[in-house]
């Protein structure tokens, strides 16, 4: 789909920003709503409260008894990233802080679904614990909590997905989410939650004196940092100031070789400088091998690498990891060629154009990859798309993702109310969700969600565009600007990275790694390398081109010890 390049509108800001930043990246700040020198600060110092989070302080009193007494804790995961790293999180915290049965449990995604389902509770009961605690889930699992209770198990819900109409019957529930919450930052990830849960687990156990009994330090649980940056990133939440405040903060721990050897194995197979890591290394380098593990096989892996405190074992586990990560890459590619090819017979037999929400589904395709493949389609129609794959039950779980504009989760909830028995469950939040129907369901679905999308989105919202911090003087592509603006971050979901646009010389083109576009571009005296990732080959390259309008984003390449700039495109076109 073309895509259309539209100019940020800067927010008027104070005076003082201009005091010690350079202008260039006043303007940038400008742009993404900065009206202030402390939405800029990052210490920790600058982290909203803790006691801000409704029932945190029961979760805390609660939790801090169930270790007094060494009660068995179990951790009920996630398969995902932020799952993987709160489930982590929490069992190295309870560890630290002396307890001494902690185990945890995640959901096979093949086998038992998401969240504490009745399911997994028949399970953990062999496991016999006192205290099950959810992280990155539960909220809507109110069944699976109901049969805890019913086995004597206490229950601490942890999470940060939006509740349903009934909040489960839990002991305690601390998300943002959940009404009457005044917590400030309703965009922090489950890993945040549990985090946060732990700050104020070590208040009470200090309070009560329990370190002092052990004959123990304090535990810092700013060595848990790492974690919660690569959840944080992971799971694609906006970065307020909250989350960039922690990412910035598990960054720094990270870049300084303070981190878990999980996560340095796992830069180390992906080949990216831990010392000069910035956000997007997580987010497309680590996050979709830990991901991997939980799509293709079981995440208890992934959480164990994240658990293991032994470089050699964490590297072997990492290779693993690193495998099943290019399994899925072949698996998702066979899947996205389906998925173009099912949408091209549509467009012949409606004679119209694709529906402004798509759903998709083939009877051989993977369950743990619908997700990306959504993804990877909803990127290149900018529709909403929902992807399904066939279950061992007979039923279909779909995975979808959004646009900008539409909310997901109440599209879902939308249908179900006007269609009950349509969708037999689902959950998420506003640009992702999943969902399970019955099969014989699939063609009413799609005409509902097309439908409910096609009355919440305007043509305009349907249009792609890439929004740019506006043109750059030729004397501002620059290592020293380059990284300034890299050093700026952690730039993310709703806090994204620098993007630039302007008409360049084409005085080199050729192709790299069969689908990646090399070219040395010129602008007056300037000439600067560039690389077009995944362009269509039937187009570039493209040697009647002189000219090109592209719109970038300024990295810093390192080669054999030189740094150097490099434009990163994001759109490229023949210019006019």
């Amino acid at each position: 789909m073309q895509k259309k390049i539209i100019k940020r509108q800067s927010v008027e800001t104070d005076a003082f920003i201009a005091q010690g930043i350079h202008p260039l990246l006043q303007k940038i700040y400008s742009h993404r709503g900065v009206k202030s020198q402390e939405e800029l600060e990052k210490g920790l110092e600058r982290l909203l409260p803790y006691h801000d989070l409704l029932g945190i302080d029961q979760a805390a009193l609660l939790l801090r008894d169930s270790i007094k007494r060494q009660e068995k804790i179990l951790i009920v995961g996630d398969f995902d990233a932020d799952g993987a790293t709160s489930t982590a999180l929490a069992v190295r915290a309870l560890r630290g802080f002396g307890a001494k049965h902690v185990s945890f449990l995640v959901p096979n995604r093949f086998t038992l679904g998401y969240g504490l389902t009745p399911e997994l509770v028949a399970i953990a009961k062999d496991l016999s614990p006192a205290v099950i605690i959810t992280v990155d889930n539960g909220i809507a699992n109110n069944a699976g909590v109901d049969a805890s209770k019913a086995l004597g198990i206490k229950v601490v819900v942890t999470d940060h997905h939006l509740p349903g109409p009934e909040l489960p019957n839990a002991d305690v529930i601390v998300n943002p989410n959940q009404p009457h919450d005044t917590f400030l930052s309703k965009n922090i990830a489950g890993v945040g939650v549990i985090f946060y849960v732990m700050l104020a687990l070590r208040r009470a156990l200090s309070d009560d004196g329990w370190f002092v009994q052990q004959n123990m330090p304090e535990p810092k649980l700013s060595k848990l940092l790492d974690l919660v940056a690569l959840g944080t990133v992971a799971d694609v939440v906006a970065l307020d100031q909250n989350n960039r405040i922690l990412v910035h903060q598990g960054l720094g721990r990270i870049r300084a070789g303070q981190c878990i050897p999980g996560i340095t194995a796992l830069l180390e197979i992906a080949g990216r400088n831990q010392a000069r890591l910035v956000s997007t290394d997580l987010g497309f380098a680590v996050a979709p091998r830990l991901n991997a593990v939980g799509r293709l096989e079981d995440m208890s892996f992934g959480i164990e690498c994240l658990l293991c405190d032994d470089m050699t074992k964490a590297r072997e586990m990492a290779a693993v990891m690193n495998q099943l990560n290019d399994d899925r890459r072949a698996i998702e590619q066979d899947m996205q060629e389906q998925a173009l090819s099912i949408l091209k017979k549509l467009q012949a037999s409606k004679e119209t154009e694709v529906p402004k929400g798509i759903c998709l589904f083939d009877e051989e395709w993977h369950q743990g990859v619908v997700g990306i493949v959504a993804s990877r389609i909803k990127d290149r129609f900018h529709r909403p798309v929902i992807a399904f794959a066939l279950t061992q039950e007979g039923e279909l779980k779909g995975s979808g993702r959004s646009i900008s504009g539409l909310h997901i989760r109440d599209i879902l909830a939308e249908i179900v109310a006007q269609q009950p028995g349509l969708i037999s469950k689902f959950g998420g939040h506003a640009m992702a969700a999943g969902l399970t129907i019955p099969r014989a369901a699939y063609e009413n679905f799609s005409k509902a969600f097309d439908q409910a999308v096609s009355r919440h989105l305007t043509e305009a919202q349907l249009h792609n565009c890439l929004v740019s911090d506006g043109e750059l003087q030729s004397t501002d592509i620059t290592l020293e600007v380059a990284e300034v603006l890299r050093e700026a971050g952690p730039w993310g979901q709703a806090f994204p990275e620098p993007l630039f646009d302007g008409v360049f010389a084409v005085l080199e083109q050729r192709l790299v790694g069969n689908k990646h576009l090399k070219m040395v571009l010129g602008w007056g005296e300037l000439v600067i390398d560039a690389i077009a990732f995944n362009i269509d080959i039937n187009v570039w390259p493209n040697h009647r081109c002189k000219e090109v309008y592209i719109a970038y984003r300024m990295d810093v390449n390192e080669f054999r010890g030189k740094r150097s700039v490099q434009l990163i495109v994001e759109h490229l076109d023949l210019h006019k």
